[in-house]
């Protein structure tokens, strides 16, 4: 398969009629500044279909993108955004909660995106153990991996599975396009 057509539909922060669509959604989530909007935009294979910001934490709705009027991409906040006052984070912190949680919510898988040289962060260890509590299918793409040096590798993927257990982990690049056909053959 490929990407023909790809467009922004539009951003909710709460209950809204296209969560009930039957269209599989695949959740993109992860620290702010981790490289959401590039893993999305490259397996989009387009530039500027998500925003991407070097300021952290602008993404503040949940974003639809509709990939071949099929599939929705889906871009969750960022979370541990350490620069919004404590209620925009707890603000942000519940939204993203409502979407990983609500049973009303169908047909939905995540990719947990985390960054592959700071390896996983306690607020990953947390994400990882919310999305396992509540049975939720994911993988974890370890993103920026091109900034790696090849024995750092084995150490980084050791960290995660430790965190992770046995959940499938991608080393990716959009800059150098790593991993990118392995994940889009997971997403699509």
């Amino acid at each position: 398969m490929s990407v023909k057509t790809a467009e922004f539909i539009k951003g909710v922060v709460g209950n809204d009629r296209i969560l009930e669509e039957s269209k599989p959604q695949v959740a993109f989530i992860g620290r702010s500044n981790v490289g959401k909007s590039s893993v999305i935009n490259s397996l989009a294979g387009r530039k500027n279909l998500v925003k991407s910001s070097s300021t952290p934490g602008k993404t503040r709705e949940i974003n639809f993108f509709l990939i071949n009027k099929k599939i929705y991409l889906v871009d969750l906040p960022g979370y541990g955004f350490a620069k919004a006052s404590f209620e925009q984070r707890e603000k942000i912190r519940r939204l993203i909660l409502w979407y990983l949680t609500s049973a009303e919510i169908k047909n939905r898988k995540f990719i947990l995106i985390i960054d592959a040289k700071v390896g996983p962060t306690k607020l990953d260890s947390e994400m990882i153990d919310i999305l396992n509590e509540y049975d939720r299918e994911f993988i974890i793409v370890a993103n920026k991996a091109d900034k790696l040096k090849k024995s750092e590798r084995n150490k980084k993927l050791k960290e995660i599975l430790e965190k992770a257990g046995s959940k499938e982990i991608i080393f990716y690049s959009a800059k150098s396009g790593e991993g990118k056909g392995e994940l889009f053959s997971k997403v699509f």
